[in-house]
């Protein structure tokens, strides 16, 4: 598990129902403002127009958890679950 913190980048899987402007895969880049728990986070989302969203309490979908099957998310990238699992090797 990744633990979240204030500065970090994430992607934001808006719920279907909103009228975001997202990108070809149906996410937006987005800053951890606030870290509420492990799981749920405050998020600045920029859109793929380059607007900016705040949302609140948004829950963080970790590595081999499931998304919600309703309602908006966020995740870690790619590069830094990698990133995460070198650190970790390294460690021992």
């Amino acid at each position: 598990m990744i633990q979240p913190t204030l500065g970090r980048i994430v992607w934001f899987t808006p719920d279907p129902k909103c009228p975001m402007s997202v990108d070809r895969d149906g996410r937006c880049a987005a800053i951890v403002t606030s870290v509420q728990s492990d799981s749920f986070v405050n998020l600045t989302v920029f859109d793929a127009d380059g607007q900016t969203h705040a949302k609140q309490r948004v829950p963080l979908v970790q590595e081999g958890d499931a998304p919600p099957a309703t309602g908006h998310f966020c995740q870690w990238m790619p590069y830094q679950i990698h990133r995460a699992r070198e650190l970790a090797a390294a460690a021992g």
